[in-house]
């Protein structure tokens, strides 16, 4: 959760999307980031293939505006490497080509017309191995050697284009949030057509570069059990039209990559390079920046702003760039927990009111103190919904905290008033000592189960599944003992 926040209407979010589709986004997952300070590049970082192209400042501001640029050294070094490989396999093996790794969770990888490759480190801890790192590179290539941004027409306009994109992004907070909230925006820029033939030029590729072929499969396979694994799995599906206009859905991806592996050549052929992959990104930091709020089970905490909540038993939280929304494993409940803007002279019933556009019962709107702070609360009734409604000033902030059920005998309202009583301010003690999650890579001990090292992970719910996720492991899977296995540690 960003800050405080504000509503925007359809038209904002119209024009915001149509700046960006100059962008090849090919990968997302619905976990939120903010924006970071601006990170130039150091002198010394490496150009994989002959001269430099585009902007440098053009370069720095995107990078700002998606999270800053995420430094590991030995990934870096591999990326380099692999992006050298792939490029020499291609048809146009003189172009010059730069990876960056954006500071970023969300899944997402892509491309500049200029050449510029990027991938976050959500993505990085999704893979397993090199040869999938090259399948999503390979396809982000393709988009460049294929020239697919309008038949390059577009880059005489590029400067300017990122020049107020960014501008946007990083002087107006809520635009930002927007565009960097994964769960309901997708950056896209390519077409269908586009998209799956350079699914198909970034399998050749990959195979004439030596790597598996396959990967491409297990990666985009892995891409897609990781969305569904969100809170908001479900209200992204009811977003996937819009999204499916201009992108085939992952089990189309699937496969036709497939198709392509197969007519390469027999499962089991290629380099996957597992072991120094696994190597590199031993470390490397998971999930959300904890100044921008993190989840530890129920509870969600945010340094930066100092506030701290914990939900009702049973409701999964994910925390993504506009608030704090959660859900119970079968959707009967939901909770939206984020910060509102306060007009001059605006009551906190007011500030209430004017942000919830149901039927609110005149007589359930009250004021009372929790934890020695103003709130009000209020109730509403949907078509389906049942809804208990709050408003609780922490300092010179006022947070929203929504709690939605449509069970009949759900004891809502003394749910929703025990997590309002949880809202208080940290101590500056407290936002001292939380820590940002990193993967850890571990060998798998004789007698090792999935339940056993999934155990070991600090996440907010179903750690079984996302254990088997990470690791690209199916239900049925068995550990082998020797063999490394990714997991989510403080």
């Amino acid at each position: 959760m960003s800050g405080v926040l504000r509503i925007i209407g359809a038209g904002a979010k119209a024009a915001l999307a149509a700046s960006f589709l100059w962008l090849a986004a090919c990968a997302a997952d619905q976990t939120g980031a903010l924006i970071a300070p601006a990170t130039p590049l150091p002198v010394e970082t490496p150009r994989i293939v002959g001269e430099e192209r585009g902007s440098e400042r053009d370069h720095v501001r995107l990078v700002a505006a998606f999270g800053g640029e995420y430094r590991a050294p030995e990934v870096q070094r591999l990326l380099n490497e692999v992006t050298a490989r792939l490029v020499a396999a291609t048809e146009r093996p003189n172009e010059s080509y730069q990876v960056t790794i954006l500071n970023s969770p969300t899944v997402n990888a892509f491309a500049l017309p200029s050449g510029r490759l990027y991938v976050t480190r959500g993505l990085l801890a999704l893979a397993n191995d090199m040869s999938e790192i090259a399948a999503v590179l390979a396809h982000e290539i393709a988009h460049v050697t294929l020239r697919h941004a309008h038949a390059r027409a577009e880059l005489a306009l590029n400067s300017a284009l990122v020049s107020r994109v960014v501008a946007d992004v990083l002087n107006d907070a809520v635009a930002g949030a927007m565009i960097l909230d994964q769960a309901r925006f997708k950056i896209a820029g390519f077409s269908r057509a586009q998209e799956l033939e350079a699914d198909q030029a970034g399998v050749r590729t990959l195979a004439r570069a030596g790597y598996d072929p396959y990967a491409a499969v297990r990666f985009l396979n892995s891409l897609a059990r990781s969305g569904a694994l969100s809170v908001s799995a479900a209200d992204a599906q009811k977003t996937s039209a819009d999204m499916l206009a201009s992108h085939p859905s992952t089990p189309d991806r699937i496969a036709l990559a497939l198709q392509a592996a197969r007519r390469i050549a027999a499962p089991g052929l290629g380099r996957d390079d597992r072991e120094a992959y696994l190597s590199a990104i031993d470390g490397i930091a998971y999930g959300d920046n904890p100044g921008d709020g993190i989840v530890r089970g129920r509870r969600f905490v945010h340094p930066r702003l100092g506030i701290a909540f914990e939900a009702p038993e049973g409701i999964a939280l994910e925390n993504t760039s506009k608030a704090v929304i959660g859900a119970s494993a079968d959707g009967s409940r939901r909770l939206l927990f984020d910060a509102i803007d306060v007009s001059d002279g605006q009551t906190l019933e007011g500030v209430l009111l004017s942000s919830w556009r149901d039927a609110v019962a005149p007589e359930s709107v009250r004021p009372l103190i929790v934890n020695g702070r103003r709130a009000v609360v209020a109730s509403a009734q949907g078509q389906s919904w049942r809804f208990q409604l709050g408003a609780v000033q922490v300092g010179d902030t006022v947070y929203r905290l929504v709690l939605a059920s449509r069970g009949e005998r759900d004891d809502l309202e003394s749910a929703f008033r025990t997590t309002l009583e949880s809202v208080r301010q940290l101590a500056p003690e407290e936002a001292r000592i939380v820590k940002p999650l990193r993967i850890q890579v571990v060998t798998a001990a004789p007698g090792d189960t999935v339940e056993v090292l999934a155990a070991r992970m600090v996440v907010a719910n179903r750690a079984v599944d996302r254990f088997l996720v990470l690791n690209g492991l199916e239900r049925h899977d068995r550990l082998d003992p020797g063999r490394r296995y990714k997991l989510i540690v403080e």
